[in-house]
C-alpha cells in the first residue's frame, strides 16, 4: 500500500509541474513615497495604480478580487513585498507589506 501511496504522489508530482507554461512576471520595483501617494484604499482604481506603478504579477479570484505584488527597496539587493487586494469592483480594498525578498534578476 506504501508503494502505491508513493507512485500516485510522484505521478501527481510529474503532473503538475508540467501545468507552468511561462515564469510569472516580475514584480515592479516602487519607492515607499510613490506608493504612500498612488495607494489609497477605497479610493484608487485598478486602472490608477496599473498607470502609475505599471503591471505585474497579479492573482485573480473567482470572486472577482484582484492581488497584485510590487517590491519595495529596503536596502542594496533587498526589496520588501507589497501587496494589494483590488475588490471585485476593480477598487484597492488593503495593502500590505510583506516578507523582504531579493527578488530574481
Amino acid at each position: 500500500m506504501r508503494r502505491g501511496a508513493a507512485l500516485l504522489l510522484a505521478a501527481a508530482g510529474l503532473l503538475s509541474s508540467g501545468c507552468a507554461t511561462r515564469e510569472p512576471a516580475p514584480a515592479a520595483v516602487v519607492s515607499e513615497a510613490r506608493l504612500q501617494q498612488t495607494v489609497l484604499p477605497g479610493q484608487t482604481t485598478r486602472a490608477q495604480l496599473l498607470a502609475a506603478l505599471g503591471d505585474g504579477p497579479a492573482i485573480r479570484f473567482d470572486s472577482g478580487a484582484e492581488v497584485r505584488l510590487f517590491h519595495v527597496p529596503e536596502s542594496v539587493g533587498a526589496y520588501r513585498e507589497f501587496v494589494v487586494l483590488l475588490d471585485p469592483n476593480g477598487i484597492v480594498a488593503k495593502t500590505r507589506k510583506g516578507a523582504l525578498v531579493t527578488p530574481p534578476r
